[in-house]
């Protein structure tokens, strides 16, 4: 599959955040990530629909991963805001299903992503409907965390599962020294925020990931 960087704009400079999404663009930049945190699942809170649309002109994937309980009181809204892929949590709600179900009843495509405790088998009964799944690669809440190196078993093993059709995206510590190992063993799309817009040249520190990662 091909490979792809998700810059972050959990880790942009708000202040400069259409300027700094324009040069990841400008330097290939496909798919942008938003994190949607709600103070509940994980402990910091984040942003909601309206950053979504203030993106929306783009031309690009907008990969909304919602970090938050019950998401599926939330498709909607970020659907309605021009979400491309939705993303759920499947330690989030009881009815994972349902909420895939109403993504792509939103217009969207659908992702659902597991934390670092969570086996990759929580994913067998929906992967047929699912356009990602998500291996987060530090706990989920946090930017700026160190890569968790059991990660990469978990990641052939999530890629095992989930078979060569779906985007296997990793989410987590990923920087230039971890992006490559993580293709090895699977993955094709990396969320990278610290390591891009933690830059104090975001398109080049893109480019440098994305190397390293062997995108094309």
């Amino acid at each position: 599959m091909t490979r792809r960087i998700a810059p972050s704009i959990l880790a942009a400079d708000f202040g400069r955040l259409r300027e700094q999404v324009r040069e990841v663009v400008d330097a290939g930049a496909q798919v942008i990530h938003v994190d949607i945190m709600d103070g509940h699942f994980v402990p910091a809170l984040s942003m909601g629909p309206q950053a979504v649309a203030g993106l929306r002109d783009f031309d690009v994937i907008l990969d909304v991963h919602l970090m938050i309980e019950r998401p599926e009181r939330h498709i909607a809204a970020f659907a309605s805001a021009g979400a491309s892929n939705i993303i759920v949590h499947v330690e989030a709600t009881p009815h994972v299903h349902f909420a895939v179900q109403a993504i792509h009843e939103a217009g969207c495509t659908a992702g659902v992503a597991l934390t670092p405790s969570t086996p990759v088998e929580a994913l067998a009964e929906i992967r047929g409907e699912l356009w990602s799944a998500l291996c987060m690669t530090v706990n989920p809440g946090w930017g700026g965390q160190a890569f968790i190196p059991a990660s990469l078993d978990k990641i052939r093993r999530l890629r095992a599962l989930i078979g060569p059709d779906v985007e296997l995206e990793v989410d987590g510590g990923i920087d230039r020294e971890t992006a490559g190992p993580c293709a090895q063993a699977g993955a094709n799309l990396f969320v990278a925020g610290t390591s891009v817009f933690g830059s104090g040249d975001p398109g080049a520190a893109f480019r440098e990931v994305a190397a390293a990662a062997g995108c094309s």
